[in-house]
């Protein structure tokens, strides 16, 4: 028996989550069936985490175990072929028999992408979520900056959150803002890209972070107003959840061994 570790990319858009549902048609689903096709096998992936309906990855890591002596080399372009065309294996590897892409990760980054110009780019309007008016956007960076560390993030997780735990690391946060494709207009002020990297995240907690930002970006609250909305440990302190589309499993880190 061989443990396989795949690293996968693909826009989210059509689908219902990475994780097995019970309606079908998510990341996971198309996988294994890629996989049974492939080998005659029925296989569960385990994944590096999930994401929910509508979130894109730029590097997600899945293991499962196989009989299969397919050459290493190979499986990339076999699975692909048995893909949808926004699902894409770009790598393979053979790991130990105890690997487990989850619990071995020690680091994940999300990216959050904000389209702050006057109109929508309509070739990526998928990517992003396009906000209609302008942002204060020191004051958001100012705001993001207070969600580094170690916290009880109830107030940042979803109210149906199963986990017992809500403490949460949060290593790093910043933002960068790509002002190439703004206009000569006053009213461009760019595409903002969040990022927060931690040792793992919340049922919506990234895109809930977002929406607080957007809110201190609109002048609704003030960035000092979030060790606050930390503290109190109630979903109805924060703002609300940002939009799927805009999030993206941007990258992940694994313990050296």
């Amino acid at each position: 028996m061989r443990n396989l570790c795949m690293t996968l990319t693909y826009d989210g858009t059509a689908y219902f989550g990475f994780q097995v549902q019970p309606g079908g048609n998510t990341i996971q689903d198309h996988l294994e069936d890629a996989i049974r096709a492939l080998t005659g096998e029925k296989v569960k992936i385990t994944g590096s985490g999930r994401t929910d309906a509508g979130v894109h990855a730029r590097r997600q890591i899945f293991n499962f175990p196989t009989e299969s002596q397919i050459p290493i080399e190979r499986w990339c372009i076999a699975l692909n072929s048995r893909l949808p065309s926004d699902i894409v294996v770009i790598d393979a590897i053979e790991v130990s028999a105890d690997f487990h892409s989850r619990y071995a990760a020690k680091k994940k980054t999300y990216r959050y992408t904000i389209n702050a110009n006057q109109f929508p780019d309509v070739f990526n309007r998928r990517l992003q979520y396009h906000h209609h008016a302008k942002l204060d956007i020191m004051a958001m960076q100012e705001g993001l900056r207070h969600f580094i560390g170690t916290y009880d993030f109830t107030s940042f997780a979803s109210r149906k959150s199963q986990k017992e735990n809500h403490v949460r690391s949060v290593y790093e946060a910043w933002m960068e803002v790509d002002r190439s494709m703004c206009r000569d207009h006053p009213r461009d002020q760019g595409v903002i890209h969040i990022y927060v990297s931690g040792n793992g995240f919340l049922q919506h907690m990234v895109r809930i972070i977002v929406g607080t930002l957007l809110v201190i970006g609109e002048g609704k609250r003030k960035a000092s107003d979030v060790p606050n909305m930390i503290a109190a440990c109630n979903r109805s302190a924060a703002g609300p959840t940002a939009v799927s589309c805009g999030l993206m499993l941007w990258d992940l880190e694994y313990k050296k061994d």
